[in-house]
């Protein structure tokens, strides 16, 4: 679990990256669970852009997102979701 002033500092790395993972009109599948778990394994913090095709609403992707990722929702804003999740072998980003 991240405190405020964790997410502050994640909302501002977030800030630099451009989104990188979409989800559309399959919304969640296993293949995608995998490319995330990936990607979080390796990058720690992902920014998601929900498709308007997705018809779901997007707080509800977002919460099962994370509990099927085991990721920390740092952000929403709009149709962009912001996870991490610490690498425990190898952390990439140093929180205080």
């Amino acid at each position: 679990m991240i405190n405020k002033e964790q997410k502050k500092l994640l909302k501002a790395l977030s800030d630099k990256d451009k989104t990188k993972y979409q989800i559309g009109k399959n919304e969640i599948t296993e293949s995608l669970i995998t490319m995330l778990d990936k990607a979080l394994e390796a990058r720690e913090l992902i920014k998601i852009d929900v498709l308007n095709s997705a018809a779901t609403p997007i707080m509800e992707l977002t919460l099962d997102l994370s509990s099927k990722l085991h990721a920390d929702v740092v952000s929403v804003v709009g149709r962009v979701i912001v996870l991490f999740r610490r690498n425990k072998e190898n952390p990439k980003i140093k929180l205080k």
